[in-house]
């Protein structure tokens, strides 16, 4: 038997029961990356020697009668995550040689959890960009058809998953990061609750690896089935104990119901700042069509929903003013001269981006005060919903677009040109706030495509749209690999 696309869970399952060992499987996934990855490029630093040892450990542990919760399975990491004796350059050329000395804190309860770990997949340059390439590693190719991206910046996790290189992965999220490369490949990631899970080890080059609150960015886990992201994020959640203490003990809220015909969801499917393309909303409406059919409540529009348009604005500001925080003097001078430029009448996307590049800290917290009253709506909108269904970007995974100012790349929407980066509306409107989001696949585009939705939840409920997500994967189907 082949077990390129068995879930985690089927993994597990078969290796209690004798059917195969983590050597095994280790091996069956080397050989795959080695044989394919040629064409795909998501692995970008293996480390194979350490991952069949830790396999035949796993299998040794297993026969002494241990079962920890991903005992023996193989898994990847995004480039990002320090790994002690593996180079973390987050694509950056400079930092080519930086290698960290010790392993990031999920990579730490990956291996705690008995996980073997494959290597690191590819991100772009900074890990800011919705595509996967650098100077360092190279272009990683979409699984589906190798002349589009797989999505970033944790697009290298979901080429990999997709493509059948180890049943589980780890990334990190600020703008779509998990759930763009998901949405692209047709896979499953979970951007979880702000602070739910430590990032320690999850930092630039070459900073060290201290436990800090970030702000909008997370880390989360990807997968082949809605099930093994409930059961990775078990593993990822919880806060440092560098700064909680060892024995913090989390509990998450179960899920706020287990069947479909429960569940109360607004659908979305139209932002006010960018179109929806056409095969992006035919996978909402199947999943709206899917919950009706279900039993659930659903409703198109709701005044408790928060204004979309200050929401993206107030995100914009947001993520550029923490994207700049290594800019050099020069380049911030040049920022300064162009936002001074701008008309203080001008509301749009990219203005709110120029502005978040040199904004105060006072204006900050102004911004921060805004971004509480759209967390205060959310909770509102939660005591009437449970699930927000709506696009995670406007279109399937795009050609590659290697142009070298982002600024002049343009997203094409059925035929219409936008700026590159208002595609980022969507991912923000959880990410701004903070909410957990579930990334799910939907089933394909006329140009057989993977298309995927988000189902957004409650502050700290992430097990409702986990939940959600399984329901529709046994409802609509779920990934598919590619052929």
């Amino acid at each position: 038997m082949e077990w390129k696309f068995q879930t985690a869970e089927e993994l597990a399952a078969a290796m209690r029961a004798g059917e195969v060992t983590s050597a095994e499987l280790t091996d069956e996934a080397i050989a795959r990356i080695e044989r394919d990855d040629k064409a795909i490029n998501a692995i970008c630093v293996p480390d194979f020697d350490r991952a069949r040892s830790a396999a035949r450990a796993a299998d040794q542990a297993r026969a002494g009668g241990a079962d920890r919760p991903l005992l023996g399975i193989p898994v990847t990491v995004k480039e990002s995550y320090d790994i002690a004796g593996l180079p973390t350059t987050w694509g950056m050329p400079p930092h080519r040689n930086h290698l960290p000395s010790e392993d990031a804190v999920q990579v730490s309860r990956l291996k705690a959890a008995g996980a073997v770990v494959l290597g690191k997949t590819n991100v772009p340059l900074g890990l800011q960009d919705v595509q996967s390439f650098n100077d360092i590693y190279g272009t990683t190719n979409n699984p589906w058809d190798h002349g589009r991206t797989p999505g970033g910046s944790s697009g290298g996790s979901a080429a990999a998953l997709a493509a059948g290189f180890g049943a589980l992965s780890i990334g990190s999220d600020i703008a779509g990061s998990l759930r763009t490369p998901a949405h692209f490949c047709g896979v499953y990631a979970h951007k979880p609750t702000l602070g739910l899970a430590a990032n320690r080890g999850m930092t630039p080059p070459p900073a060290p690896a201290l436990p800090v609150d970030l702000d909008l960015a997370v880390v989360g886990p990807m997968a082949r089935s809605a099930r093994d992201l409930t059961l990775l994020l078990d593993v990822m959640a919880g806060p440092d104990p560098l700064t909680h203490g060892v024995a913090y003990d989390l509990r998450l809220p179960p899920a706020r119901h287990q069947e479909l015909r429960d569940f109360r969801v607004l659908v979305i499917e139209d932002h006010p700042l960018i179109a929806t393309g056409s095969a992006v909303r035919a996978g909402v409406n199947r999943v709206a069509d899917a919950l009706t059919d279900g039993g659930a409540r659903v409703e198109r529009h709701s005044a408790l929903l928060p204004d979309l348009r200050e929401a993206a604005m107030l995100y914009m500001q947001l993520l550029a003013s923490s994207s700049v925080i290594r800019f050099p003097i020069e380049a911030r001078e040049q920022v300064q001269a162009r936002v001074a430029e701008v008309s203080p009448a001008a509301e749009t996307l990219d203005t709110a981006r120029l502005r978040g590049t040199v904004l105060s800290h006072s204006d900050w917290l102004e911004t921060n005060g805004h971004r509480e009253l759209h967390r205060h709506g959310w909770r509102q909108l939660f005591t009437e919903f449970d699930i927000v269904v709506c696009p995670v970007t406007p279109t399937p995974a795009f050609p590659h677009d290697h142009h070298p100012d982002p600024l002049e790349r343009r997203i094409d929407i059925d035929g219409v040109a936008y700026p590159y980066f208002d595609q980022l509306v969507w991912a923000g409107l959880a990410t701004m706030p903070g909410l957990p989001a579930t990334a799910v696949p939907t089933g394909r585009s006329p140009e057989g495509l993977p298309v995927g939705v988000q189902l957004i939840g409650p502050m700290f409920e992430d097990r409702t749209p986990l939940r959600l997500a399984e329901l529709l994967e046994q409802k609509i189907g779920g990934f598919q690999a590619p052929k």
